[in-house]
């Protein structure tokens, strides 16, 4: 006899598929609190660099390297051109001020100053026949003159003894009259020679003056020809380091061509470039510091050059006051050049996390230092050693400082 099976209900009928589905909607619930929860990653403390953000005087310097040059560098140049002689300078050796670089030979030019020492030689004695024919004619003037002055002298103590005859009734009147006018005569005719003497003396005396100019002038000329002889020794004309020499024996070299450089070796400046970033802000005058043995030693900005170059620009510094004992050209020297006056800022050590971040956000360590989660900050200025925060962190919380290159997106960390 069959017997009639009561019909399961339909949870237990599907009992296996509601588990299932059970299971699966957990599981999928599970994915979905994983993915919208913080990502964590656990770090070991001993591993990571955690520091104290700061409240400190923030003073924002840039720090390069600079290399130590003259401050004044002479180029010599010479005065005659020649061919290259002797070489008596070597590069790198200390020249005295007149100190012979190098002896040039110009044929020509001495030939030419020769001729010139002969006309000089042909004109003295020109000068000297001429002085000695004014000479003689001076003397004939101040013959003539005397000569005259005895006549007119003569002639009024002859009129005057007319004169008494005259009275005494020796002359006529008509005797008289004839005598008066003899001497009237001859006293025009002696004022006008005196005079014309007079004329000649002057005139002596301006053409003896235009004969001693045109003397002075041709020893100017003939002393010139001789400067330029000794200008084909090309002396230094300051005392320093002679740099370079770019000559070579028998090489024919022009007038005012550059041969060699003296670099002044009584002061130093350190040339350095920077960053187009800093050239509105740096001008000259600034203050920096130099590092060297241990000790800092106080410069100033002296030069600053505007162009721009492959994105940099040229500067040039000075020592305020003592310099280190070991400066000499071409040495290099770490300087930091001061932005600004030092102003009181929330500030943190330099560290690996702005390279990773940007400087938009960093790691802060909770306060039982279990945890540190990622909070957004505000990067302001900065300097080689650290960084001044505008926004996002306080005096006296903790922050990670290296390490970000392992951290991958986790949003917290968990510190063991």
């Amino acid at each position: 006899m069959d017997i009639k099976l009561e019909k399961k209900p339909w949870y237990i009928r599907f009992r296996v598929y509601l588990i299932g589905g059970v299971v699966f909607v957990a599981f999928l619930i599970y994915v979905a609190m994983l993915s919208l929860a913080p990502r964590r990653l656990r770090i070991e403390t001993d591993k990571i660099k955690i520091e104290t953000v700061g409240d400190d005087r923030f003073l924002e310097f840039v720090e390069i390297e600079g290399v130590v040059q003259p401050i004044l560098t002479i180029k010599v140049n010479t005065q005659e051109g020649g061919s290259v002689s002797r070489i008596v300078g070597e590069e790198g050796t200390l020249v005295e001020q007149g100190d012979t670089i190098l002896v040039l030979e110009n044929t020509e030019l001495l030939r030419g100053i020769e001729d010139q020492r002969d006309e000089w030689e042909k004109q003295q004695i020109t000068y000297k026949e001429k002085e000695l024919e004014m000479e003689q004619k001076s003397l004939t003037l101040k013959q003539q003159a005397l000569e005259a002055a005895y006549e007119m002298n003569r002639l009024k103590k002859s009129f005057e003894l007319d004169k008494e005859e005259y009275k005494m009734g020796i002359k006529s009147k008509a005797q008289m009259e004839v005598a008066d006018d003899e001497y009237r005569f001859k006293v025009n005719s002696l004022a006008l020679k005196l005079e014309s003497l007079k004329q000649d003396s002057a005139m002596t005396l301006i053409r003896r003056e235009l004969l001693r100019n045109d003397r002075v002038r041709e020893y100017k000329k003939n002393t010139r020809a001789s400067d330029r002889l000794d200008r084909l020794v090309v002396r230094a004309p300051i005392t320093g380091q002679l740099s370079f020499v770019k000559v070579t024996p028998g090489q024919r070299v022009g007038s005012g061509e550059g041969i060699a450089e003296i670099k002044v070796l009584d002061q130093f400046k350190v040339h350095t470039s920077l960053s187009e970033y800093y050239i509105d802000r740096v001008t000259t005058g600034l203050e920096a510091t130099a590092a060297s043995q241990d000790k800092r030693f106080p410069m100033r900005i002296s030069k600053v050059v505007p162009e721009v170059k492959d994105r940099m620009f040229d500067v040039d510094l000075v020592f305020a006051g003592e310099m280190p004992e070991n400066v000499r050209v071409g040495k290099s020297f770490r300087v930091q050049i001061e932005l600004g006056q030092p102003e009181q800022a929330i500030v943190i050590p330099r560290g690996n996390f702005y390279q990773a971040t940007g400087g938009q956000w960093i790691y802060k360590v909770s306060a039982d230092k279990s945890k540190a989660v990622k909070v957004p900050i505000s990067v302001g200025r900065k300097k080689p050693r650290q960084y001044e925060i505008l926004e996002g962190l306080e005096p006296g919380e903790l922050v990670i400082m290296t390490g970000y290159d392992t951290f991958g997106d986790a949003e917290e960390l968990i510190l063991n």
